[in-house]
């Protein structure tokens, strides 16, 4: 699509409007902000049941209208409770001595990328963040899901106008294009891209710095010492979340040999449907279509899929399972599924789940996340340091507890960063303290002295072995 003249001046004015706005928050205190950023959050608890009322019809009727307001009612409100302790603004590290001083200052115009899984909470979500350091945010959504993201905007614009501060701290592209976007990430300071790979991809060379998210495809480990009935309970709830919308949903369960049997037990009684080898074949080719997955399969309901797929489910069935044994781009069920759709594997011990693991990431979900179910803290360690991800659940399903719960540690979040592995420059959670720019402010000691070299080095000093026979440099061959 060509980018026309109107365009290029529509982007430029949302980029300076932006600017203007920062301009009248330069001297906000950080107490300032934090009643933004709670006065945010308050509004989504508030409108939790509109947002997502919008969502669901312009989505199709996708997902569980029940997770999507449980996401922006929790979510905010464990953002909100954290803000009274997070410094964003002015001094927000100081050592004792005064020789190093480290001042908060806002990125600039922030470009966000917006998915069409999650656009309600994610707006909400990066409002607080990029508020909190008085940053204006550009929001580019889906455009599947434009006009909710927009309606979504538009609210909290009104908010701010409400509270005194300008409306233009927050705006949202109306028609979303790629050719638009792309402009956008351009002409702005910072992007944040959560979505797709080919959306992150953009935005890591769109030459403006960028944070960006991995794929998920989420592998939960069940070995031998688990309490099978409350795993089998969690992986349950997480597939019913939204009906597999999240990054971090269960996508694969690795079961360890000695207990498979008992697993796939417990995974029935909590309304897991087993297929046999005609149905999961079946099932395969609704959910993808010509390599890619089937948006008319995704994020809905296990019978909805099972329909579309040509066989039955049970009214009872909470999710479907197909049990797997290879792993491979040509074996689709090693993909993430974004529907609640798990494929099962079984594996002799630890070592060989963590393999597995490893090999299915290679494929899809590299660096995003896992879990572990287990007694053994060897094994649970083991798993941990072993398994090439950011996040590893210990006992509890990362579909639920990833981004952020009220009973983990988790910063809440939207986006979550997958390290080298999933491509990205970061291996954490998206937070407040990815929203702005630090000036280290030092000043010289009284007096300063090199260490001992003698204590630094140890008994590496004199070891010939290490240090001795190194070649001459030669300018000129002989």
């Amino acid at each position: 699509m060509e980018f026309t003249h109107e365009q290029q001046e529509y982007v430029l004015a949302l980029v300076e409007k932006a600017r203007t706005a920062m301009k009248q928050i330069e001297d906000l205190t950080q107490e300032d902000v934090r009643r933004i950023a709670k006065a945010v959050a308050c509004l989504s608890y508030e409108r939790a049941q509109v947002w997502s009322n919008a969502l669901f019809e312009e989505n199709g009727g996708s997902g569980r209208l029940e997770s999507k307001m449980a996401q922006l009612m929790s979510r905010p409100l464990g953002l909100a409770a954290q803000v009274d302790g997070v410094k964003t603004v002015g001094v927000i590290e100081e050592d004792p001595d005064g020789y190093l001083v480290k001042i908060a200052k806002p990125l600039g115009v922030v470009i966000s990328l917006v998915p069409m899984t999650v656009p309600t909470g994610l707006v909400a979500c990066q409002t607080i963040f990029g508020l909190m350091s008085k940053n204006a945010m550009i929001f580019c959504p889906h455009p599947k899901t434009k006009k909710v993201t927009n309606f979504v905007v538009n609210d909290l614009r009104e908010l701010l106008g409400r509270m005194g501060y300008p409306k233009d701290l927050l705006q949202c592209v109306e028609n979303p294009s790629l050719a638009l976007t792309d402009a956008l990430m351009k002409a702005g300071d910072f992007v944040i891209a959560t979505g797709g790979s080919a959306m992150v991809k953009a935005a890591y060379s769109s030459g403006t710095p960028a944070f960006g998210v991995g794929a998920g495809n989420s592998c939960s480990f069940v070995d031998d010492t688990a309490d099978l009935a409350d795993t089998a309970k969690g992986i349950m709830e997480a597939e019913m979340n939204d009906w597999g919308s999240g990054c971090s949903t269960e996508n694969s369960v690795v079961i360890h040999q000695a207990v498979y049997d008992q697993m796939l037990e417990e995974l029935k009684k909590v309304g897991g449907y087993l297929c046999n080898e005609e149905e999961k074949a079946k099932l395969i080719n609704a959910l993808w279509k010509n390599g890619k997955l089937n948006v008319d399969c995704i994020i809905h309901t296990p019978q909805h899929i099972a329909k579309v797929a040509g066989f039955e489910v049970p009214e009872s069935c909470t999710f479907i399972m197909a049990e797997e044994s290879h792993w491979g781009p040509e074996y689709m069920m090693t993909e993430e599924k974004l529907s609640p759709v798990v494929a099962v594997w079984k594996v002799k011990d630890v070592d060989e789940g963590i393999e597995l693991i490893n090999n299915i990431h290679s494929v899809s979900g590299a660096g995003h996340s896992c879990s572990i179910h287990s007694a053994n803290e060897e094994h649970i360690m083991r798993f941990a340091t072993k398994t090439h991800t950011s996040r590893v659940a210990v006992n509890a399903c990362t579909g639920l507890n990833n981004a952020g719960a009220y009973n983990n540690k988790m910063p809440w979040t939207f986006s979550l960063g997958c390290g080298t592995w999933g491509g990205n420059a970061y291996s954490e959670n998206n937070t407040f303290k990815h929203y702005y720019n630090t000036t280290w402010v030092y000043r010289l000691m009284p007096s300063g002295s090199a260490p001992d070299r003698a204590q630094v080095f140890g008994d590496l000093l004199g070891d010939e072995k290490l240090f001795g026979n190194y070649p001459e440099f030669q300018l000129k061959e002989k």
